[in-house]
C-alpha cells in the first residue's frame, strides 16, 4: 500500500509498538520527534513495558498516552499469558488506532502483534517476505544504526527529518537530586568521572576488578572524584568495585531516579560505562563518554558522534553474538585492558572542559 494513502486521510490515533528498555527508548528519540513533526495533531500512544510510562510523561512533547505491554508469543520482553495477552488485543482494537508503527526490532516476531492490535493500517520492517496485513512493509535496514534505522522507518511514512540527536529533558526536581548528592564531594577545579559497571545483560560486563583500575588511576592523575553510578539492583555489584578502589569514591548507585540519574551524568565531565541504558544517556545529556563494547555489534548500538563519545572494543571471532551469558571465557571483554580505557580517558578529559565545579 503507497504511504500517500495514509497521508490523504490523516491518523488521529497512532499506536507505537516498542516494548524495551531505555536505550532501545532513547534510540527511538528521533523517529519518534519525526513522527510527531509528521502527525501534529495525532494522539500518539507508547505500547511499553511498565517503567516507560515514566518515559511518555517525559516525553510529552512527542508522546501522549502509554499502554503497558502485554504480552505475545515470541516476544521475550513480557511472559506471555494467554488470557492477558487475548485481554490487551481485545482492548486495543477496541481503541481503534488509524496507525499502528511495529517498532519493536526486525518484525519477525512483532509484526504478528502489531497486525494484531487492528489498526486500519500497520507499518513496519520485514525479513524476507512482507506478511498479510502489513499494509506499509518496508525491508529491514540490517546494515544501519539503530538510530538511523527508526528514522528511516519514519521517513518511510513521509515524517520529515529532524536529525538524529538523542534527548533526554530534564527538570528542576532531577538537577536538584542530581545536586544534592554531588555538591558536598565537589571541589572547584577537580573533574567528575562516572563509572557504570553493570549492564542487564552480564554478557555485556566489563570486569568489576578493571573498573576498580580505571576509577584508582583516574583519581591519582587528575584528583578526579570517581561516582559510582548504576540501579538498585546493581548495588552489590557497585559496591564490590568500591570495595576493590583506594580512592574512596562516591557510590550513587540506588540514590537516584531516573531523571536523577540523568542530572548527575549532566553533571560529570567524563562517563565510562559498559554497553547498556546510561552510556546512552550520557550522549543526550552532551556528556564526553567511553562506551566499553564487548558481545554486542557496536556497529548498531554505538554513538553517531565518535569525537565526544568514544567506543573502546576489541575484535574476537565469536562478537557479536546474542549470548546473555558467555558460554566461553568472556574473551570479547576480558581482552579490554584497563590502560586502554584509561588512556582515552585522558585524551578526552584534556579535550574538554570542566563541568564538575562547586
Amino acid at each position: 500500500m503507497p504511504v500517500q494513502s495514509v497521508r490523504a486521510r490523516p491518523a488521529s490515533r497512532i499506536g507505537i509498538l516498542r516494548a524495551l528498555h531505555l536505550g532501545d527508548l532513547l534510540l527511538a528519540v528521533p523517529a519518534l520527534r519525526s513522527i510527531r513533526a509528521g502527525f501534529p495533531e495525532a494522539e500518539i500512544t507508547l505500547i511499553g513495558l511498565p517503567w516507560a510510562s515514566d518515559f511518555v510523561r517525559r516525553f510529552s512533547h512527542y508522546l501522549d498516552r502509554f499502554v503497558e505491554f502485554a504480552g505475545y508469543p515470541g516476544i521475550p520482553e513480557v511472559d506471555f499469558d494467554a488470557e492477558r495477552s487475548a485481554q490487551f488485543l481485545a482492548d486495543q482494537r477496541a481503541y481503534r488506532y488509524d496507525l499502528v508503527i511495529q517498532m519493536h526490532g526486525s518484525g519477525q516476531t512483532s509484526n504478528p502483534c502489531a497486525i494484531a492490535l487492528g489498526g486500519r493500517y500497520t507499518a513496519g520492517y520485514y525479513v524476507g517476505d512482507p506478511p498479510d496485513g502489513l499494509d506499509l512493509a518496508f525491508p529491514y535496514p540490517s546494515d544501519q544504526p539503530e538510530v538511523a534505522r527508526n528514522l528511516a522507518l519514519a521517513r518511510s511514512l513521509g515524517c520529515p527529518d529532524c536529525g538524529t540527536a538523542l534527548e533526554f529533558p530534564l527538570h528542576e526536581s532531577d538537577r536538584a537530586e542530581a545536586a544534592q548528592l554531588l555538591e558536598p564531594f565537589q571541589q572547584p577545579g577537580r573533574p567528575c568521572i562516572g563509572l557504570h559497571a553493570g549492564a542487564r545483560a552480564p554478557a555485556r560486563r566489563w570486569p568489576a576488578e578493571r573498573f576498580a583500575a580505571v576509577g584508582d588511576t583516574l583519581a591519582r592523575r587528575f584528583g578526579a572524584l570517581i561516582v559510582l553510578t548504576g540501579s538498585r539492583s546493581e548495588l552489590p555489584l557497585v559496591e564490590s568495585v568500591a570495595r576493590m578502589m583506594t580512592a574512596p569514591p562516591l557510590v550513587a548507585a540506588g540514590k537516584t531516579s531516573l531523571g536523577g540519574l540523568a542530572a548527575v551524568i549532566e553533571r560529570l565531565d567524563l562517563f565510562i560505562s559498559n554497553d547498556t541504558g546510561p552510556a546512552h544517556l550520557a550522549v543526550a545529556t552532551d556528556t564526553p563518554s567511553i562506551t566499553i563494547f564487548g558481545p554486542a555489534d557496536y556497529r548498531r548500538w554505538a554513538p553517531l558522534d565518535r569525537e565526544r563519545h568514544r567506543i573502546i572494543r576489541e575484535p574476537v571471532p565469536c562478537s557479536p553474538c546474542p549470548h546473555w551469558v558467555c558460554p566461553i571465557d568472556h574473551r570479547c571483554l576480558r581482552s579490554v585492558q584497563a590502560e586502554h580505557v584509561i588512556e582515552l580517558a585522558g585524551q578526552l578529559l584534556e579535550m574538554g572542559e570542566r563541568r564538575c565545579i562547586a
